[in-house]
This record gives C-alpha cells, structure tokens and sequence, in this order.
C-alpha cells in the first residue's frame, strides 16, 4: 500500500509539470478579480509547500530551495506584496522536476513513522509520516485545480 501511495504522489506531480508545461508564461501573472493569487504564485506554492511540510514530518527532500520561496509562496502570502522578482517558468519547472526526482528515491518504510509530537495544520491532525505525505498530493492536486481555473477564467477574459 505504502509504494501505491508514493506512485500516486509521483503521477500527480507528473500532471501539474504537463499542466505547467502547456501555460504560456505571459499568462502566469495575471490576476483575475476574483481571485487573491496567481498561475506562478500557485505553481511556487506547491513546490515550497512539499518541502516545507515534508521537512516538518522530519524528512528532508534533497531539492534546496532559494530563500525567496517562503515570502513569495508561503500560505497568506500574494503576489501583489512581492517585492522581488518572482522566478521563472523554466526555475519553477526545474524545481517541480527535482521534487519529482525526490519523491522516486522515497522509502516506502518510511511512510509508517510516527510523528512525536503529532502535526498540527489547522483543523488536520498528522500521527504518522504516511498520513502527511498522502496529504501533500491532496494539496497539490487542489492547487493544480486552482492553475486550472485561472487559466480558464484568464483564457475566457481574454476573449
């Protein structure tokens, strides 16, 4: 089961670097009204967010990120605060293909660890490592979700 659970966390990273892949990068700064993010913002978000939330059920993964990504994509963060320049399509893929990478040379052993103490996110309680991990894949497919409504409602606005 645990192997299953890793394949599918590959599979869906393997889908948003397509769905990142197909987007023209003039697209990924546009902000429609009802929205409070971006196509890059949702993109950064998900590659800082896996190795934040990995790295805080204590695995680390071996793709170091550049400081900038926790101000620019941490959650509550927006676009519209930046203050330094945003990386670029081809520094984004390059990071979603290296977390790819890193989730292949994942133990399945490793997903029964338990967590001491639990994690704590917000209503979501984490006992073991598994439980976090299967989570990160949740997380990333809302987001991919999120491009994918962007897009939409940017591709539509432009008539």
């Amino acid at each position: 089961m645990s192997q299953m659970i890793i394949n599918t966390s590959k599979l869906v990273r393997q889908t948003v670097i397509k769905q990142v892949e197909a987007i023209p990068e003039n697209l990924f700064d546009i902000q429609p009204t009802a929205f409070n993010n971006t196509i890059r913002w949702n993109i950064g978000h998900i590659i800082g967010a896996l190795n934040g939330l990995l790295s805080r059920g204590g695995f680390t993964l071996d793709s170091s990120l550049p400081e900038s990504y926790s101000p620019l994509f941490l959650g509550g963060s927006k676009p519209s605060d930046w203050t330094i320049t945003p990386p670029s399509k081809e520094e984004l893929l390059k990071y979603l293909n290296e977390q790819l990478q890193a989730l292949s040379e994942i133990s399945p052993n490793v997903l029964d660890n338990i967590l001491a103490p639990p994690l704590q996110l917000g209503p979501m309680k984490f006992e073991r490592f598994g439980e976090l991990f299967n989570f990160t894949s949740i997380h990333e497919t809302m987001h991919s979700n999120t491009i994918s409504c962007l897009l939409k409602v940017i591709l539509h606005e432009q008539g």
